[in-house]
């Protein structure tokens, strides 16, 4: 079962399970995403975050004969989860507890959330590993660690076998049908901007950086897709796991400014970026070390930023939203 299937990510874990010919199970709200995303895959419409549901997730698992539950579903804006805190805990913690929930009335023992790098905040190292002390700065990374503990709290009491994989900034496509549908991320969000005939922004140029903005690591959707795979056949293996946790990343920063200088060239645009105040909740750099991971199921990214911005690119002017590259550049000429 994957919860949040008609999703970004999650879409494209739904497609590499279909293409090994895995059973899926697709349960989504369809706020973000949408029916023609999920293939041939069965579509549960319902939101976990509502407990009226519990007992209609139980029931899909033991129809559908579910094994293991791929949690997606989230909401992940961290300006907005510091303005809406106790609605971000109702729907991401409290989605965790009625999904774990009837995991264990459906006697379903294996899990895979999607954490996040932002349980790690502003830590004091350039490069960050898995066992570093955690303190989240917004509410949405104190979401995912809560997540986190709920599951090692489900291990001691019922004997759930979980991995968490703390993303790092995911972005690109694996399809160009699978494009990110939402402007929550930075790439989508600059091509947003460049659609609707406006300069793209960059939120905070003062950052501790070496060109005063943020620093990330960017993980190409496809890579991050594979790494679910690789967790779900860890877990399904019987074997000891060898740790819960798992950085996905490819320990390399790139920053805002140069993602941006990317996106200009791949497109074409000759834009010029609209610098604006930080933020709230952003730290200034975060890279995740990804030794781990390799080292316990194989995986290692593949693709870099250039094939990230550049399948991004593809994925956007594939869509209905296709930019005029010679009107947006008449447009930024003036």
């Amino acid at each position: 079962m994957v919860i949040g299937g008609a999703g970004y990510i999650g879409a494209h874990v739904v497609r590499l399970l279909q293409e090994r010919g895995d059973k899926v199970v697709v349960v989504d709200d369809l706020s973000y995403g949408t029916p023609d995303r999920v293939g041939d895959a069965k579509l549960i419409e319902l939101d976990v975050a509502n407990t009226a549901f519990v007992s209609d997730l139980v029931n899909t698992m033991v129809d559908e004969d579910v094994t293991a539950v791929i949690h997606f579903a989230a909401r992940k804006q961290v300006g907005e989860s510091v303005m809406r805190p106790a609605w971000y805990y109702q729907q991401n913690v409290g989605g965790m507890a009625n999904v774990l929930l009837a995991m264990h009335e459906a006697g379903v023992k294996q899990m895979i959330f999607s954490s996040s790098a932002a349980v790690y905040g502003m830590p004091p190292v350039e490069v960050v590993e898995e066992d570093i002390e955690k303190h989240p700065i917004n509410p949405y990374g104190e979401t995912k660690l809560i997540g986190e503990w709920m599951m090692a709290d489900c291990a001691r009491a019922w004997g759930l076998r979980w991995t968490g994989l703390r993303y790092f900034n995911v972005a690109g496509s694996g399809w160009d049908e699978l494009g990110d549908p939402a402007t929550l991320n930075l790439i989508p969000m600059i091509f947003d901007r460049l659609a609707r005939g406006k300069a793209p922004a960059i939120f905070g140029t003062d950052y501790p950086t070496p060109d005063g903005t943020c620093i990330r690591d960017y993980i190409h959707v496809k890579d991050l897709a594979r790494a679910h795979v690789s967790a779900l056949d860890a877990l399904a293996s019987d074997a000891e796991l060898k740790h819960n946790v798992y950085n996905v990343g490819t320990g390399k920063g790139t920053s805002v400014r140069e993602i941006v200088d990317a996106c200009r060239e791949v497109s074409g645009i000759n834009f010029v970026a609209e610098e604006q105040d930080r933020r709230a909740g952003d730290p200034p750099q975060l890279i995740g070390n990804a030794t781990r991971i390799t080292e316990d199921l194989g995986w290692n990214a593949e693709f870099g930023v250039k094939e990230i911005v550049e399948s991004a690119w593809s994925a956007w002017q594939a869509s209905p939203r296709k930019i005029d590259v010679e009107k947006a550049n008449e447009i930024f000429a003036k």
